[in-house]
């Protein structure tokens, strides 16, 4: 397993919205939906997406973004258009007034615009929930991230293109699993370039010891580690690797499978109807109470409250 999908193949989209918008100058939307991620592809025309927080950013034909929720932004044909729609939570759609919109910008099968006709067209795609697994990669990106078109390259972008207006059984599934691929495409091609500031257990993966400790861990969080039996399989001594570990992740191994360990927990105990204790077994735990335990001191809730929607304080340095 390497880094990337490791850490986005927890909690994948699950009917994500997805729409093609079809706008004729002049236009300007202002995004409130605090969605954790969408992606935004330029397939024709010039588009500014302008974040709260940030430099705005011209989006030409063949540049993608991805805004990190849950902050605002607007996109516009303009950079000082004022915003005549909202866009709430859920992809629901009104102008300033509060006057809804859905049904007199409904263009077709997730499609929407001012015109059917218009000449920017921009395929949008947004994730509506925040996952434990996903979120440890996704707080490593920038609050706007930008590829122009000739930076990156998906031979899914047109595939994408294609099947957003279709209207056949399963599709939403269809739509789900291409979008997924989209993004993991946009990650590689972002921590890819020579000044990308990727995080530090992503680098390590291409170390040659460090980065078979981290995908040992990741592949099997259940195991019995220690970091003993994770050098002898890397064939490698436990200071040795303990002490590249440490310099490269930023924190001894152990520290790291806790880390890893509670957020796949908190990805089960949001997502399936698993008891503590069976979250807790699956995850490399005795039971509950040594979850519970582990759960309350790095995040500061327990486990069911966690599952109950409490709102998770800053996790602490056990956390990768």
């Amino acid at each position: 397993m390497d880094a990337l999908a490791g850490l986005l193949d927890g909690p994948r989209a699950r009917g994500a919205i997805l729409l093609r918008m079809v706008m004729e100058p002049p236009w300007s939307l202002r995004i409130e939906d605090h969605a954790p991620l969408s992606l935004l592809c330029m397939t024709a025309g010039e588009a500014w997406i302008s974040p709260d927080a940030g430099d705005p950013v011209l989006l030409r034909p063949g540049d993608v973004a991805i805004a990190r929720g849950p902050g605002s932004y607007t996109t516009a044909d303009e950079i000082t258009r004022e915003p005549t729609a909202l866009i709430g939570p859920g992809g629901t759609c009104h102008t300033l007034r509060g006057e809804p919109l859905a049904q007199s910008m409904y263009l077709g099968v997730r499609s929407w615009g001012n015109d059917p006709a218009g000449s920017a067209t921009m395929l949008v795609g947004t994730y509506q929930m925040r996952g434990e697994v996903s979120g440890r990669l996704l707080d490593a990106l920038p609050e706007l991230l930008h590829l122009p078109a000739g930076s990156w390259n998906c031979p899914l972008m047109p595939v994408l293109d294609d099947e957003i207006s279709r209207d056949e059984p399963g599709q939403s599934v269809v739509l789900d699993r291409i979008l997924d691929l989209v993004l993991i495409a946009v990650v590689r091609a972002w921590f890819s370039r020579p000044d990308a500031a990727a995080p530090a257990w992503y680098l390590a993966m291409g170390d040659p010891v460090v980065g078979r400790a981290l995908r040992l861990l990741q592949d099997d969080p259940a195991h019995s580690w220690t970091v003993a039996s994770l050098a002898a399989k890397c064939g490698v001594s436990r200071a040795g690797l303990a002490r590249r570990f440490n310099e490269l992740v930023g924190e001894p191994p152990m520290a790291y499978l806790t880390g890893w360990r509670l957020t796949l927990a908190a990805d089960l105990l949001r997502d399936t109807d698993a008891t503590v204790d069976a979250v807790a077994r699956k995850v490399g735990y005795s039971g509950s109470f040594a979850l519970s335990a582990a759960f309350k001191r790095v995040r500061g809730v327990s486990p069911q409250e966690h599952r109950g929607g409490v709102v998770l304080p800053e996790p602490q340095q056990h956390s990768p």
